[in-house]
């Protein structure tokens, strides 16, 4: 029994332990993404001043050399590194065999006499330079013969031409070869006899480049490496870089892990808090809602994980990697504040570990807030590409920033920092297919979306326009009047102005049954019963959601059908039947739209617009006074109905939406002066 009650328990609770679940993953996941090993709490360059305590090695450890150091001694290292060259002892004899062939036409002398010359020069050797360029004169070469070697000097040996020339001199010493056919019959032999072993070459050098020490020396534990108000001097930094690499050693590491770990542990769940009181005060309804939570934690996730792995793997710049894709996906799905705070919070977990520190921290939060701001109010595609062009602007000046702040001089700046921030910014753009993966996926709705329902060539609006066009200008002066209400408030403008677009659209079914579109004195309702009309009446909000489904809208738009008439009565034909039967007493769920009421700012908005610009066309003057009267009268009969009881809206935004109501309605309905026919 008690089984049961936990087992029924947790399921009506298993939201909630969902919820529990995927924020306790994600900070296990995103500590675990961190790279563990004890970070150096002291920021320092070279020329710049030392602001800490005097500084002592707390344990010995070995001086590194720089870099640069290191190179340049393997460079002078490869100079003196020997050449490995194989000796071919069969091509003395070929190079015989070949020289009979062409000297057919010497005298035996002749012959006997190049024979002599080739054996002289096949025992010096004739190095191998066809293919490969010639080793330098002071080069050192090893010969290998039959397993072994023996060093040598590039100057013992010949080249092909070397030999030739050799063998030249040689013959005019003898006064040999007046015609020349010796000559030419050994430059048709000659070969070279000693060949490049490159595999074993390459193997000598890497072992001869093992041999470069990476330390010149150590620092004892307890010397004094700096003190404070010192400048940071070249001897300093060496010992502090020293420093610094010794604290992520292997042997430092084992017995800092756990606590490595914990630290991690509580920076992120400090982060992770800090989102979720946000979430908690302001967009509750992210947090209640399985699917957008679940989403806003991949992404950071999926942001952490992905530099973590591309920091670790040392193969691109850091200034590479694209994380204003955050904050524009962020932004295309939620609110500004939301996608802010995540790329704010999400960068601050980073710049733990991030090269540079603030520097990081810096330049990314100042990229993400302008590619937030650039796309704060989406209406065009385009605009996606500004915000690309705006965020590698915001690299830009920051780079140079900081570099003439850690330099000193705008020499040193890099240019091929640019490049990669240009790369970063065209790898930004990929946040558009990921938009339409994302919305595919967890089925939400983002501003691209929303853009493209705007559309009147869109088949239901174009049907609407077509079969109910008084609805459908109906419909366009509620998207205006209840967009510039958002603006003033606050909330997600587009949203409600496709909300408003696409909000009557169960009325295309019977469009003559609402008054906008009766172009005529014949009303059908007069043929009919008032509940029977009220029933018609009601009937487009169901027919609307049952259209809306069929051609996909997103279920955030199917929520402005449900609610633009919350559960108010349809009061026109409910007042009718009681003044028509004042001795019964009507049913008012028949006379009463189903619901659900307003649950957002949005919504809410939305149910005002309706509600006051179709009473508006009533009036039989249309003057300050009477539009005044008219918006207090169905808002204030609004709130009195409990229809805004589930919005996170106030009264001070009810004033405000008042005010911006009687001011558009009053200009849509000015007097306009008579003019002559």
């Amino acid at each position: 029994m008690n089984l049961r009650k936990l087992f029924i328990a947790v399921s009506n609770k298993h939201d909630l332990y969902y919820r529990i679940v995927l924020v306790t993953a994600s900070i296990l996941v995103i500590t675990s993404f961190l790279p563990q090993q004890v970070r150096f709490k002291y920021n320092y360059r070279l020329g710049q001043t030392w602001t800490y305590d005097e500084l002592r090695a707390p344990f010995s450890f070995p001086v590194y050399k720089s870099e640069s150091e290191l190179d340049l001694e393997k460079e002078k290292l490869l100079v003196n590194a020997p050449v490995f060259y194989r000796l071919d002892t069969a091509v003395r004899v070929i190079t015989i065999n070949e020289f009979n062939l062409n000297a057919e036409e010497l005298s035996s002398a002749e012959k006997a006499y190049g024979i002599e010359l080739i054996h002289k020069v096949c025992t010096r050797g004739v190095l191998e330079s066809i293919k490969h360029a010639l080793p330098k004169e002071n080069q050192i070469l090893r010969i290998v013969t039959f397993g072994s070697w023996k060093p040598s000097e590039r100057s013992m040996h010949f080249s092909t031409q070397e030999a030739l020339d050799y063998c030249q001199d040689e013959i005019g010493r003898r006064e040999f070869d007046a015609d020349g056919k010796l000559l030419n019959a050994l430059e048709n032999s000659i070969q070279a006899n000693l060949y490049l072993d490159q595999e074993l070459t390459n193997q000598n050098t890497k072992d001869f480049l093992k041999s470069v020490s990476s330390v010149r020396g150590e620092v004892n534990e307890g010397s004094l490496i700096v003190r404070r108000g010192q400048v940071v001097d070249s001897f300093v930094f060496e010992r502090l870089f020293s420093l610094e690499k010794a604290f992520s050693g292997t042997d430092n590491l084992k017995d800092s892990l756990p606590w490595l770990y914990f630290g991690y542990l509580l920076l992120v769940l400090t982060a992770v808090c800090i989102l979720l009181t946000f979430l908690w005060i302001l967009r509750r309804d992210i947090l209640m809602d399985s699917r957008k939570i679940t989403l806003l934690f991949l992404l950071i996730v999926a942001t952490c994980g992905i530099y973590t792995l591309l920091l670790t793997s040392n193969k691109i710049s850091m200034l590479l990697v694209p994380l204003c894709i955050l904050p524009l996906v962020t932004r295309a799905f939620f609110d500004t504040r939301t996608a802010l705070f995540v790329h704010v919070l999400s960068m601050l977990i980073l710049g733990i570990i991030a090269p540079g520190g603030f520097d990081f921290v810096y330049m990314q939060i100042i990229a993400g807030m302008v590619s937030i701001f650039s796309i704060v109010n989406m209406r065009k595609r385009s605009q996606l590409f500004i915000a690309v062009t705006l965020i590698f602007v915001s690299y830009f000046v920051s780079y140079i920033g900081l570099s003439l702040l850690n330099e000193g001089t705008i020499e040193k700046i890099n240019p091929m920092q640019f490049a990669w921030l240009a790369g970063n910014c065209l790898l930004t753009l990929l946040s558009y297919p990921l938009i339409f993966f994302i919305e595919k996926t967890f089925r939400v709705t983002s501003d691209f979306t929303l853009m493209e329902l705007t559309d009147f060539n869109s088949e239901l609006l174009r049907d609407l326009s077509m079969k109910a066009p008084g609805t459908f200008q109906h419909s366009l002066q509620v998207a205006n009047l209840a967009e510039a209400a958002i603006y003033k408030i606050g909330g997600n403008s587009l949203l409600v102005r496709v909300g408003a677009l696409y909000h009557d659209v169960g009325k295309m079914d019977m469009p003559m049954y609402f008054i906008e579109n009766q172009s005529t004195q014949v009303n059908p309702h007069d043929e009919l019963s008032f509940d029977e009309s009220a029933s018609i009446i009601i009937s487009h909000v169901i027919k609307g959601i049952e259209k809306a489904k069929k051609f996909n809208l997103p279920d955030i738009i199917i929520d402005f059908i449900r609610t633009h008439h919350g559960t108010m009565l349809v009061q026109y034909f409910y007042t009718s039947y009681i003044k028509s039967f004042p001795d019964q007493i009507p049913n008012e769920d028949d006379f009463r739209y189903p619901g659900p009421r307003p649950f957002s700012k949005e919504t809410a908005v939305l149910m005002m617009a309706d509600s006051v610009e179709a009473a508006a066309h009533s009036l039989s003057i249309h003057d300050q006074d009477t539009i005044d009267e008219l918006v207090e009268k169905i808002i204030n009969k609004q709130i009195a109905s409990g229809q805004f009881e589930n919005c996170d809206i106030t009264f001070g935004d009810i004033s405000s939406i008042k005010k911006i109501f009687k001011k558009m309605l009053t200009s849509i309905y000015h007097v306009r002066v008579a003019y002559p026919i």
